[in-house]
């Protein structure tokens, strides 16, 4: 339940950072909108999944990892942003940083 949890955190979180872009510095209605629910629900549920016993390490690293991959993938496909790749590496290294991390706190 924690990661599902955390999986929804994510995914509001990411909708909430492209509509940041989309939103022109808060000037269009509906993308201010969808950042503000974006970022409380985001959080929210990550309290969430915190609350239900996921470590902070692992929760950060999981958010961090698929969210800088995503919004990535989300730029390059819908936003017209260029994906390098060294950034492409860069974000294979940080999924791997924290497959360790999970790993590493496998008893």
């Amino acid at each position: 339940m924690s990661f599902l949890l955390l999986l929804l955190a994510i995914v509001s979180e990411v909708s909430a950072t492209v509509s940041l872009k989309l939103s022109e510095g808060f000037s269009k209605l509906v993308p201010s909108i969808i950042v503000v629910i974006g970022y409380v629900a985001a959080f929210v549920l990550l309290s969430q999944a915190l609350k239900r016993g996921m470590t902070i390490g692992v929760a950060y690293g999981v958010w961090s990892a698929i969210g800088v991959a995503a919004v990535a993938a989300i730029g390059a496909l819908f936003l017209n942003e260029t994906l390098t790749a060294v950034q492409m590496g860069g974000i294979a290294l940080v999924i791997l940083g924290v497959l360790a991390l999970q790993l590493g706190g496998a008893h």
